[in-house]
């Protein structure tokens, strides 16, 4: 019997319009898919009709999840069955998938395999709520962090200080359980209160809703209430870009008093750095007084979230 073949594809973050051209192709190949529980309901319909599907969602909150032992074994028979099987994970195929713990398993079968990356939602839940990463003004680095520590390792080996002196923007995946002490960990390494802060629940899919607040309003009862997963978190002065960037039609949005200040101040701050740092023999025009003043929430309401219906300037004070 010839031996079949994997393929760990990554399915990127929810709309199905960014799998990537490959992941596409091989679905059409596919005997039998092991999907995630995050694989979005568009990719799924993208499988063609009868090859045999199988939910293989982990989690303590499912109720009939699957170990990865047990998806390495599936895997590896499904294989020498002869058959064509797809891993498919939400977002890239080996960042934070444990991709590369079923691809060691599979070589040690000597079963081929390739590898499909995908779009991470550590990217594309940003990009989709209006958040550029990095920013020359604001952000020469970058990390994206796992909220979530396997309970197998020895030692704990995110540091959230270190990261905090260290990096100007922090992307957090599944980090909403341990949020509240992961803030105050980053406030005790000297970030400040007014940081700003994102939660991307759902992104890419009609159910995105963003959340805009800052580092120092994290333990608020209020806000927490409305903390969900799956959600991908942003930390740092880029998220103040957030309410002016912000392109996606329809997307729930929800912002603090308090973040809208800061994101304000920010902007003021490089409005009269740019006055400043003009070439010499350029006409010295200062910022006007319409660019001066700080937006009300009123005004606010009308420019920056006129094309959603957002709803603004929830007060978590």
């Amino acid at each position: 019997m010839a031996r079949g073949r994997a393929y760990l594809v990554g399915a990127g973050p929810g709309d199905p319009g960014l799998l990537t051209i490959r992941g596409q192709q091989v679905l059409q190949l596919a005997d039998v898919v092991l999907y995630d529980g995050l694989v979005g309901r568009g990719v799924l319909r993208l499988i063609p009709r009868g090859v045999r599907k199988l939910r293989v969602a982990k989690g303590p909150r499912r109720r009939n999840g699957f170990p990865q032992s047990e998806i390495n074994e599936l895997l590896v028979r499904e294989a020498n069955a002869g058959r064509q099987v797809v891993r498919l994970k939400g977002g890239d195929a080996l960042l934070f998938s444990r991709g590369g713990e079923e691809a060691e398993m599979l070589r040690e079968h000597r079963i081929p395999f390739e590898v499909v990356p995908g779009i991470s939602s550590a990217l594309a839940a940003p990009a989709y709520a209006g958040i550029s990463v990095t920013d020359r003004r604001y952000s020469s680095s970058v990390a994206i962090v796992t909220g979530h520590e396997s309970s197998d390792k020895p030692d704990r080996s995110v540091h959230w200080g270190r990261l905090a002196r260290s990096v100007d923007t922090l992307v957090i995946l599944m980090g909403v359980a341990s949020w509240e002490s992961v803030a105050k960990e980053l406030l005790a390494a000297g970030l400040g209160p007014d940081t700003p802060v994102a939660t991307i629940r759902w992104a890419t899919t009609r159910q995105q809703r963003t959340e805009l607040f800052t580092l120092g309003e994290s333990q608020r009862p209020s806000l927490r209430a409305r903390l969900r997963s799956p959600s991908v978190m942003v930390v740092g002065r880029t998220v103040a870009l957030a309410p002016r960037l912000r392109w996606v039609r329809g997307e729930r949005c929800s912002a603090s008093r308090r973040f809208l200040r800061v994101a304000a101040r920010l902007r003021l701050e490089h409005a009269k750095d740019r006055v400043q740092t003009k070439p010499p023999g350029t006409p010295r025009r200062g910022p006007t007084n319409r660019q001066l003043r700080a937006p009300t929430k009123r005004s606010v309401s009308r420019s920056h979230y006129r094309h959603g219906r957002a709803e603004h300037a929830a007060d978590v004070n």
